[in-house]
């Protein structure tokens, strides 16, 4: 584990959200597919609308669980995407989205339950993992 942060309440994530985005532009440098590792209800999705909040999105940011992959657009004219593969069964059906283009590509690409794309995954994909505390605190771990 190379780095944690430490949500307190949902009202500090913009907050994480920057310090995180931060920390990766100075230390991750070229990292710009982060897959997010985390049981369900533990704050993935509130977690990527706070970093697209950060990265300027102008879009507003939902989960793509029906649709796999939303699109957002930034005020520098980047954009962002944002994956939600609960759904998708197998590598075939993700090929099939056309997940590669935006793992190798140079805007930044957010994916949620990324185990099924794990062996196409290349050693610049930044993970990161999300769990809760028992207080209620989310822990965001590199």
């Amino acid at each position: 584990m190379k780095k944690q942060f430490i949500i307190n309440t949902v009202e500090d994530a913009d907050k994480t959200a920057q310090e995180f985005l931060e920390y990766i532009r100075h230390f991750e440098n070229g990292k710009n597919c982060i897959v997010f590792d985390a049981p369900m209800g533990a704050g993935k999705t509130t977690f990527i609308k706070s970093l697209c909040k950060a990265l300027g999105a102008i879009d507003e940011v939902t989960s793509p669980t029906f649709s796999i992959v939303n699109e957002y657009l930034c005020q520098d004219g980047k954009k962002v995407y944002h994956f939600d593969l609960y759904r998708i069964k197998n590598m075939e059906e993700a090929i099939s989205t056309g997940i590669e283009e935006y793992i190798y590509g140079s805007d930044f690409c957010f994916i949620e339950w990324p185990e099924v794309v794990y062996p196409i995954l290349s050693d610049n994909v930044l993970e990161v993992k999300i769990r809760e505390t028992e207080n209620g605190k989310r822990v965001v771990s590199l």
